[in-house]
């Protein structure tokens, strides 16, 4: 699944075109590395996002293509 449907599908980004903005402007890294809003989500992939001076740094446990608002905490792991 793509970076930026990932961050939508799993609420961590409320829309994917924000969730795109923030792929170009190079605040999301994957594994430590800039990623692109195409880049390949994997189980296990440690994920950071920088929302102003708070980042945000989860590891995907699960990839779904839609999942229900309740259980959208279930596709990720807070991390720190």
């Amino acid at each position: 699944m793509r970076l930026d449907k990932y961050l939508k599908v799993s609420r961590i980004i409320k829309r994917r075109t924000i969730a795109n903005e923030a792929c170009d402007a190079g605040r999301v890294t994957v594994n430590g590395k800039t990623a692109r809003a195409s880049y390949d989500v994997k189980v296990g992939d440690i994920i950071e996002i920088s929302f102003g001076s708070k980042p945000v740094k989860v590891e995907v446990s699960a990839i779904n293509e839609t999942v229900k608002k309740d259980d959208a905490n279930l596709l990720f792991k807070i991390i720190e």
